[in-house]
């Protein structure tokens, strides 16, 4: 298990659909990957999830990934939600 706390700065600022953009990211690997904030934690591979979990520039996100590919999962998770 993988684990990491980001401040989200970069969420849809050159993207179409965000949303969609950050569960395909989520979807490339084995791992389960949970995103948590204020309370809500949500499964990163779910759209109605991600829409639901609302993720907004300066908000703080606990990204967990369990699995084979745990580590990479987080990093592209970092990756697309703090550099775009």
């Amino acid at each position: 298990m993988s684990e990491k706390t980001v401040i989200l700065s970069n969420l849809g600022k050159d993207r179409s659909n965000p949303v969609a953009e950050l569960v395909q990211v989520a979807c490339q690997f084995d791992s389960s990957i949970i995103l948590e904030s204020e309370n809500k934690k949500i499964n990163a591979k779910s759209i109605m999830g991600i829409m639901a979990f609302a993720p907004k520039v300066g908000m703080s996100v606990h990204i967990v990934a369990d699995g084979n590919d745990a580590e990479e999962a987080i990093l592209a998770m970092e990756r697309f939600l703090v550099c775009g």
